[in-house]
């Protein structure tokens, strides 16, 4: 490319009366080029290439309607991807993500903690608020430790027939019963900790009772430290801003008021196709994936008819506390078929004695 240096040479070589081969020979171009140069008359401007259409700018108004409305929530790029695609939008993630970045809020610092646990041995349990008062909202997450596969229910109360049932729809869609659930301090599972001593807590009535049923243990959080359950507290806000701030502000555009119905509705479909097959970013697998081996490590769901009396122990099936010898033989007072009668323990006790003496 030939500087504006070199144009205002090639004048000025002209008007002393040089040839073009002369000029183009000073200068050290092309006879062409000086040819070409002196035809124009003037020193070439340099015209910026006119630039493409981005593939994404017919949707950049809809993406900032999108977050706007979400404010000061976030609906992620992989959401949007999917929406935009099938509005037409071909082009790639990295243009998408590059102009969402400015539209973000500022992220908390919240760290979450995380630990890994065997196939079969942990499900970690969560109540999520979505809205109170007379329409109230509430959501039921339960993650499997292992696959990280998950269940929700959606539900307008918390009561602890309501956590049982979602309990049981969890434990059937995800197929089967872990060895323990965890849980933080909600009062649908425990009253009062430590009421008996380090461990021994007061639990909700009902609750334990329905554990021994299922066959699973009850481990909580330490006291402050809810945040110890990472595995669901991170699905939580998967699920906060994948699935329902997306939906939320969809209906809301439309004028339309998010309900139980149309929320269990469309987070059976999102789990189904989005979020347990996804590739998990601690695993780097797909939780469908992992949770057909976590389920040969599951014990089997048991029947429930939704009786909490039906779940309790019967006093025949109660271990019974040591007794002293004594109270053991007024037992024995009344013989039955099965035991022989108590002359029979008289001389036992008997010969016993002469062999001591």
């Amino acid at each position: 490319m030939i500087t504006r240096e070199v144009y205002v040479e090639i004048e000025v070589l002209r008007k002393h009366g040089f040839s073009l081969r002369r000029i183009a020979v000073e200068v050290g171009c092309a006879v062409n080029t000086v040819r070409r140069h002196l035809a124009a008359g003037g020193v070439p401007r340099y015209e910026r290439r006119q630039r493409r259409e981005r593939k994404l700018a017919p949707f950049e108004g809809y993406l900032r309607e999108r977050q706007a409305v979400a404010y000061p929530k976030w609906i992620p790029a992989t959401v949007l991807a999917r929406e935009i695609g099938g509005q037409g939008y071909r082009g790639g993630m990295s243009q998408l993500r590059a102009f969402l970045r400015p539209l973000r809020p500022a992220a908390d610092d919240d760290p979450v903690v995380r630990f890994e646990t065997a196939p079969g041995d942990q499900r970690q349990v969560d109540w999520v608020e979505w809205r109170k008062g007379r329409d109230p909202l509430y959501a039921f997450c339960a993650t499997l430790g292992y696959s990280r596969a998950s269940h929700v229910e959606f539900v307008t109360d918390m009561r602890v027939d309501t956590l049982i049932e979602c309990h049981q729809q969890a434990f059937v869609a995800l197929g089967g019963v872990p060895r323990r659930l965890l849980y933080d301090n909600m009062k649908t599972i425990v009253l009062e900790r430590d009421v008996g001593g380090p461990g021994e807590h007061r639990y909700h009535s009902g609750f334990p009772d329905y554990a021994r049923h299922c066959g699973f243990g009850i481990q909580l959080c330490r006291p402050y430290r809810a945040r110890t359950k990472g595995k669901v507290e991170r699905f939580n806000g998967y699920l906060r801003h994948s699935f329902y701030v997306p939906l939320v502000t969809k209906l809301k555009q439309a004028g339309v008021t998010q309900d139980v119905v149309t929320a269990n509705a469309e987070v059976r479909r999102w789990l189904q196709v989005v979020a347990n097959v996804r590739t998990h970013g601690t695993t780097q697998e797909k939780p469908a994936e992992r949770l057909i081996e976590e389920r040969a490590h599951l014990q089997a769901v048991p029947p429930w008819r939704g009786d909490i009396a039906a779940a309790r122990p019967s006093p025949a099936a109660q271990p019974v506390p040591s007794e002293r010898p004594v109270a053991v033989i007024a037992r024995l007072e009344a013989p039955t078929p099965q035991q022989p009668p108590l002359a029979v323990y008289e001389q036992l006790l008997a010969k016993l004695q002469e062999v001591r003496a």
